[in-house]
């Protein structure tokens, strides 16, 4: 990691995407336990996000309303609000972590993420969470552009779908490799 101070970014790790919903990640059982030993051992340096859906479709704009029209269920009219949580396992390290609510994929969209990192002199950051190829993708090259130096923990990070999910980080991993590191998760706490 270069230097300077680092942020641990966990993705949507949300009771939505553990439970039988339509938008479950079977896969996020396999990295659950691996998340929550980086969470536990950075709890201070540790953002959770959340992805939010609107409370309707006719609440969003542009091609996130169809998205919506395609997952009514899963809009806040009808999705149980305790789904929005972290999974009980992130949840009780809130505080010392923090929360950040985002309507997008990316957690960069409104430039308060950004804004408060860079007033913490954050300059790195260290990447789990779901879902590989869809929420984390977003978040690491939002980052990226934004100047940031990340670091996605491959073990601790997780999709719905293997194939995408190897195309992501081999992607980050060899073209955006000045920008982007992919490691282990004992290899990254080891160095600490």
């Amino acid at each position: 990691m270069s230097n300077g101070a680092f942020v641990h970014l966990c993705i949507d790790m949300q009771e939505m995407f553990k439970q039988p919903t339509p938008w479950h990640v079977p896969w996020m059982a396999q990295v659950a336990d691996t998340v929550v030993e980086v969470a536990e051992r950075l709890s201070d340096k540790t953002i959770f996000t959340r992805f939010i859906p609107p409370r309707r479709p006719d609440e969003i704009w542009g091609m996130w309303r169809s998205y919506y029209e395609k997952w009514p269920m899963m809009t806040g009219e009808h999705l149980e609000p305790e789904l929005l949580d972290l999974v009980p396992e992130l949840r009780r390290l809130v505080p010392p972590a923090r929360i950040f609510d985002k309507a997008t994929y990316s957690p960069w969209f409104d430039g308060s993420l950004d804004w408060m990192l860079k007033g913490e002199r954050v300059s790195n950051l260290v990447v789990t969470g779901g879902e590989t190829d869809v929420c984390v993708l977003a978040a690491v090259l939002g980052a990226v552009d934004l100047g940031y130096h990340v670091v996605v923990l491959s073990d601790a990070v997780c999709s719905g779908a293997d194939e995408t999910h190897d195309a992501s980080l081999e992607v980050l991993g060899e073209r955006l490799s000045v920008q982007v590191e992919i490691c282990r998760t004992e290899a990254f706490l080891s160095s600490l």
